[in-house]
């Protein structure tokens, strides 16, 4: 009899060498643990098909179909003949499998009626879906109801048929044969839940719920497994996130409480117009916060132009009037450059401390930014030291060393999305005791995924837009089915700018030369031209549709001073067109800008395209922002742009957004650079139980703070939730 295997027993003593080798390469698998916690993708049914008219071109697939009919043909090119396989999915959808080369033995292997699991990429030739030379893995002699015969398919001799994320090299067949070998001696660790919170939400054990969901004996005992893992993943973020917010209560932080009469008050009697109720709302919110002996931990968001600048200004002003001192960090140059300008205009003579025309009450407004000369750096360097600054605003260069405060009070952290963890941590570390943080976003955040990320901070909300801001008409330009759109969408651009306003055209892409932050990465080899790019566009512009315009070009690769200066030209009106990449998307504010065309718009994501049509209509003329794609219709990219164009409610678009990302983004694994933790549970589906798993964590942290009467709940935790990534959520 084989010995036991645990959740540490290394892959290679179970499967052997060459196997465990090829689950480590591809799949990052090392050990029992690992590969049974590799819950599969989706379950087949026998005799039910899998939507082959929904796969997209460019995907690794593994679909159950059944064979049709084959076809032998021979090659144009070179000597020997193709084996061309047509299976269906038993709706009408058909995808044809090709191999090459003399295989008579396959034509004899793939008869039709056969059904099997091929696996491969998507590719299309002459209008059809096809998988070139595909792995597979047959499941019967005939029927589609017929028990698998031999051991290679013996997994599969359930009803429902485990569909795993695999790799081409481990398709998903061999997964499912790994994990009936490890499941065959595995004993399962001691279920960490406690035995009163598994019977309230009638959770099944743990046990059980690992070896049902890899070989379910029924739908209802799938369902309930499910349910018992996703539990553990949602139990385990939000016992993280209530423990880091109950420690964080007692952490120490200087009050800063109003001073009536200060600078505050004499910045709200000069505003030019009213704040909204939710900017009065949320700005009580934060001066309570700010007043408190603990650290506040806010997070802000709104949507694009709901004014939470303003909320934020006001917030440093308080800091300020307190005798301490505030910082913007930024994500990008042009951001902080512009924040700076915004800043000094609203705060006109109270921004100008030391200079001839200051109010008597000022303070100063620094900026530091990693381009400044030697001689502006080291005064302004000068004046944060001293906390002549009140107010300091910059990018990353102000985590650098030699950027010392002289009482930080309050840190905000504009368009946090955009900074890594560490960069943020590094700021408040400049502080004596935790400063007051302040996050803001113009990304709206789903429900549960406030609650998942962000449930140790305070979510404040604007949902109202100030007065005088314009609505914004979208609509998808099919360039492809229609090029006369196309042209029709630059004459209208003519149009905008003969009436005395500006646009936007937005490229996903710089051009020759290394990536820059604000481009994405390269594109696979599906076949599709790559995106289109600013310095290849904007001379095509100047030479064809918008001949005769003024036209400009910014993206991230150039230099900060020639940044500053072409967003200068753009915002006093010496350009009618500025040509860009996403460095427009946050902050950049020119109420004069009345038309923004997005190419290639299906190579950006919801949220982007949001992000960036709320860079038009910031005046009293109405916005106009055209989604130009080449995406088929009825494509899911395609779905995605008509959904943006539907709606200008940026929280609707963000729970798509949600649906459409990899889920375990949300936990900061593309920033940790670790696999994602979170498998089964969908911040989208089961709000409900996230819910539920809050509600417990909380009773819990109340009762044990450290879980030291639960040591084996903390060690789930704790593997589920690692460090890395517990510090990604407390710092967040």
């Amino acid at each position: 009899m084989s010995e036991p295997a645990t959740v540490d027993t290394p892959l290679k003593k179970l499967v052997g060498d060459k196997t465990a080798k090829a689950l480590a390469s591809y799949l990052d698998l090392h050990t029992a643990g690992d590969l049974v916690y590799h819950f599969p993708r989706r379950y087949d049914e026998r005799g039910e098909h899998t939507d082959i008219r929904s796969l997209d071109v460019g995907e690794q697939v593994t679909v159950l179909a059944q064979v049709q009919r084959t076809a032998v043909r021979p090659m144009r090119q070179r000597r020997g003949n193709l084996l061309e396989v047509t299976v269906g999915d038993g709706s009408g959808g058909l995808l044809t499998l090709t191999f090459f080369g003399n295989q008579a033995w396959r034509e004899r292997e793939l008869r039709p009626g056969r059904w099997g699991l091929f696996a491969g990429k998507v590719t299309e030739f002459r209008g059809k879906r096809q998988l070139n030379g595909p792995e597979y893995v047959l499941l019967g002699e005939g029927g589609e109801g017929e028990a698998a015969v031999n051991d290679e398919i013996e997994e599969f001799a359930g009803a429902l048929i485990p569909v795993y994320p695999a790799a081409a090299a481990v398709p998903t067949w061999v997964i499912a044969r790994c994990v009936r070998v490890v499941l065959d001696t595995f004993t399962p660790p001691e279920d960490p839940l406690p035995a009163d919170v598994r019977a309230s939400r009638n959770l099944v054990d743990l046990g059980a719920a690992l070896r049902e969901i890899h070989r379910p004996s029924t739908k209802e005992a799938l369902y309930r497994a499910r349910r018992r893992l996703k539990w553990d993943e949602a139990f385990a973020v939000q016992l993280t996130l209530v423990q880091r917010k109950h420690r964080a209560a007692d952490w120490p932080a200087r009050p800063r409480p109003p001073r009536p009469g200060g600078l505050l008050d004499a910045f709200d009697a000069r505003l030019p117009y009213e704040l909204t109720a939710g900017q009065r709302d949320v700005g009580a919110e934060i001066a309570e916060d700010l007043a408190a002996p603990h650290p506040m931990h806010r997070l802000l968001q709104g949507e694009v132009g709901s004014g939470k600048t303003v909320v934020a200004l006001r917030a440093m002003l308080q800091v300020v009037d307190a005798g301490g001192q505030a910082a913007l960090l930024a994500p990008t140059e042009v951001l902080a450059a512009q924040h700076h300008r915004g800043m000094l205009d609203l705060l006109g003579p109270l921004g100008r401390a030391g200079e001839l025309d200051s109010a008597e009450h000022a303070t100063r407004v620094e900026l530091v930014t990693g381009s400044l000369g030697a001689a502006a750096r080291r005064r302004a360097l000068g004046e944060v030291a001293s906390g002549a600054a009140g107010i300091v605003l910059g990018t990353h260069a102000l985590l650098y060393e030699g950027v010392d405060f002289a009482d930080l009070g309050l840190v905000v952290v504009d368009e946090q999305h955009r900074f890594g963890v560490e960069q943020r941590d590094a700021l408040r570390a400049k502080a004596d005791q935790p400063p007051h943080t302040l996050v803001m976003t113009a990304t709206p955040i789903p429900r549960t995924v406030a609650m998942t990320v962000y449930g140790d901070l305070e979510v404040s909300t604007l949902s109202q837009l100030p007065r005088g801001r314009s609505p914004i008409a979208s609509h998808v330009v099919p360039a492809a089915e229609k090029p006369a759109f196309l042209d029709r969408a630059w004459r209208r651009l003519r149009e905008e700018v003969a009436a005395g306003h500006q646009a936007y055209v937005v490229c996903p892409r710089i051009g020759d030369g290394p990536a820059s932050e604000d481009e994405p990465p390269p594109e696979d080899d599906n076949g599709r031209r790559p995106p289109l790019a600013v310095t290849e566009v904007a001379p095509l512009l100047a030479e064809g549709p918008l001949h005769g315009l003024r036209i400009g070009v910014l993206h991230g690769r150039l230099p900060a001073d020639e940044k500053d200066a072409v967003m200068r030209s753009f915002a006093a009106g010496d350009l009618d067109v500025l040509v860009a990449t996403t460095v427009i998307e946050v902050g950049v504010d020119v109420p004069n800008a009345t038309v923004m065309i997005v190419l290639d718009a299906d190579r950006f994501g919801v949220s982007q395209l949001h992000q960036l049509r709320g860079r038009v209509g910031r005046g009293s003329a109405a916005g106009l922002c055209l989604l130009v794609s080449e995406a088929a219709e009825g494509s899911s990219a395609r779905e995605r742009l008509d959904a943006v164009a539907s709606t200008g409610d940026g929280f609707k678009l963000a729970e798509l957004d949600l649906e459409q990302r990899r889920e375990g983004d949300v936990l900061g694994a593309t920033q940790s650079g670790h696999r994602s933790h979170l498998r089964l549970l969908s911040l989208r589906r089961d709000a409900d139980l996230i819910r539920d798993a809050r509600a417990e964590a909380i009773t819990l942290i109340e009762d044990d703070p450290e879980l030291t009467r639960n040591p084996a709940l903390a060690a789930s935790v704790a593997a589920l939730v690692d460090e890395d990534r517990a510090e990604y959520l407390e710092k967040g």
